[in-house]
């Protein structure tokens, strides 16, 4: 046993040696990148995985991931590397919010074709699987200030269950500037949607794409490539909100990931409290 990678036994089609390096948490809501070599072929639980001209490759553990999952590497030379991937399963809070117009919790059936649009846009974003590698800048802090939201909570809004949060939720004052976490293109520019009011999302490439809502003024349009840092918009409190925040998520494809472990600790000039 190495760290929470378990190599599984060699069968005579195996390679020993094959290059072979992951890097990130091996938990639910984790991100880990891979490195191969070069035209190496990776599937991960029997799935396909993009993998880099440099050997690059990614890997998400969802919020229920399962303990463990099956990785293997078909190396240039013909042979295999197979490994168990032990994942750290978490605990999460329950959050109660009180107070959210009541038409934002339990939508009226003209608001649902809008929802339904809104969703398939997203959705859109999250099916693509560009050969760029943004994400290889390494992600920052979209916004400083307190969580007043973590990833896997599940949220009760006035007294009624719902999905669990699938971000986490910067608490910043009204107005405060909104940068990229990570390079990449953006993908999705959208005014006001039902429950995100001003939305952007950004591709970063193999899959992983980041989102930021409830912005005051959205500063990118569609298409427009950015890196790391680049001012994206600024706080506000547009969608389903009680108060001016930004909601950061990060997702591969469909699996929603917990932002907070690309980064790590907030910043230590992060504001005492939000706006």
């Amino acid at each position: 046993l190495v760290a929470s990678v378990l190599l599984l036994a060699f069968s005579p089609t195996e390679s020993v040696a094959g290059e072979l390096g992951l890097d990130g948490p091996m938990m639910q809501g984790g991100l880990v990148t891979g490195h191969t070599e070069p035209g190496a072929q990776v599937t991960v639980d029997g799935k396909p995985v993009r993998v880099s001209k440099g050997g690059a490759f990614l890997i998400g553990f969802g919020r229920n991931a399962k303990p463990t999952s099956a990785l293997i590497v078909r190396h240039v030379d013909g042979f295999e590397t197979r490994k168990i991937l032990r994942i750290k399963q978490r605990d999460y809070k329950v959050q109660r919010i009180n107070g959210l117009p009541s038409r934002k919790v339990t939508p009226k059936p003209e608001d649902l074709a809008r929802i339904k649009d809104d969703n398939a846009k997203i959705a859109g974003v999250r099916r693509l699987d560009t050969i760029e590698a943004g994400f290889a800048s390494g992600f920052i802090w979209p916004a400083t200030g307190p969580l007043s939201g973590v990833f896997g909570s599940q949220r009760i809004l006035n007294g009624k269950p719902k999905n669990p949060h699938n971000g986490v939720d910067v608490a910043a004052p009204f107005g405060a500037p909104v940068t990229a976490a990570a390079d990449g293109t953006v993908a999705l520019v959208h005014p006001d949607m039902f429950y995100t009011g001003k939305t952007v999302m950004i591709d970063h490439g193999h899959g992983l794409s980041s989102v930021y809502v409830h912005m005051d003024k959205i500063l990118v349009q569609d298409g427009q490539r950015v890196s790391k840092r680049t001012p994206i918009g600024a706080i506000g409190k547009t969608g389903r909100v009680t108060g001016p925040h930004l909601h950061w998520g990060v997702s591969l494809f469909g699996v929603h990931l917990d932002p907070s472990l690309l980064v790590g600790p907030m910043p230590s000039s992060a504001p005492k409290n939000g706006g």
